[in-house]
């Protein structure tokens, strides 16, 4: 007998690993997703000749789901398409376009998103780094409706979750989808059976986490080293906080707050099994894994004794 979730026709659309959790929370509980909208394969590798699925088309084809690639969400035949699949509800995690309101109210119960902060506290692309370099205690996921401006719309549920220490954005990205597989089924199961309750967003609260560009991960040696440590997480494992070496980029990764130093920021004050110790505006930090252009990560230890790296050197 077909359930009440199992009736809901749902059109699903995201692209990367943190929409594969939701995808298979909908699946595994019985929604119907009639359809994936999901952007163009990409080409890899150093030919760029390599066209590569995104995550979730992966798992679309594999459970025989029609999949949608438009280069941009709109169109005639792109709306045709969608609209012969008669959805009743879209669902969006880091889909990666904005969608235009036309698309947004086909489905006749709306579209709803995963969004990867607890609204208005960051709106905008990169909601989960941005946690991280503002030492916010905790985080969490919101389930709201879609409407056309960024990340404003009524919430349907919100769940928190606190944030480690030491916690990187991989992990933190991880725990969200997670979590955010949860609430979506919890959200869409009052939508299915017409209990959902919307509750407006204060926009006088609200805060924005903007794209991500490569100077956003410079490292500023002169900070203290709690905002150094947190940077290097917020970006860990891409696109990697960096600092220049030698004229090159030096990704860093696992970063531990020490004490004050008496060295000038930026100055390699050791290398050993434990990590390389740098020098910040106030304190220190210990970095546990570096990467060169072009490069793996390694230990520092190992990238000294390839000598591409020495005590006393300035980074930055």
């Amino acid at each position: 007998m077909a359930t009440r979730s199992s009736s809901l026709r749902v059109v699903f659309w995201g692209t990367p690993e943190f929409a594969t959790a939701p995808l298979r929370a909908l699946l595994g509980e019985g929604f119907d997703v009639v359809g994936v909208v999901t952007q163009p394969d990409r080409p890899v590798g150093r030919s760029r000749s390599t066209l590569v699925p995104s995550p979730v088309k992966e798992i679309a084809l594999a459970e025989g789901i029609p999949v949608l690639q438009p280069e941009k969400p709109r169109g005639e035949e792109f709306v045709a398409q969608l609209r012969a699949l008669e959805p009743d509800v879209s669902v969006v995690v880091a889909y990666g376009h904005i969608i235009p309101k036309a698309v947004l109210d086909l489905p006749p119960s709306g579209s709803f998103n995963v969004h990867a902060s607890l609204l208005p506290k960051l709106r905008g692309a990169a909601p989960i780094q941005a946690a991280i370099l503002e030492g916010l205690p905790e985080t969490g996921v919101t389930i709201m409706r879609m409407v056309p401006a960024l990340d404003a719309g009524p919430m349907l549920l919100q769940v928190s979750t606190p944030i480690a220490e030491d916690e990187t954005y991989g992990e933190l990205a991880l725990r969200l989808s997670e979590l955010g597989a949860l609430a979506l089924i919890e959200a869409m199961t009052l939508v299915a059976v017409g209990r959902a309750r919307e509750e407006a967003q204060d926009d006088a609260r609200a805060t924005y986490a903007g794209k991500i560009d490569r100077e956003s991960a410079r490292i500023d040696w002169t900070r203290p080293t709690l905002d150094v440590c947190r940077r290097i997480r917020a970006y860990d494992p891409k696109p990697g906080a960096f600092t220049e070496h030698r004229g090159a980029a030096l990704k860093l990764f696992g970063a531990r707050r020490l004490p004050h130093v008496d060295r000038p920021p930026g100055e390699v004050v050791e290398i050993s099994g434990e990590g390389m110790v740098v020098a910040c505006g106030e304190g220190a930090v210990r970095v546990l894994q570096a990467q060169p252009a072009g490069k793996t990560r390694m230990a520092p230890e190992q990238l000294a004794r390839g000598r591409g790296i020495a005590v006393g050197e300035l980074l930055g």
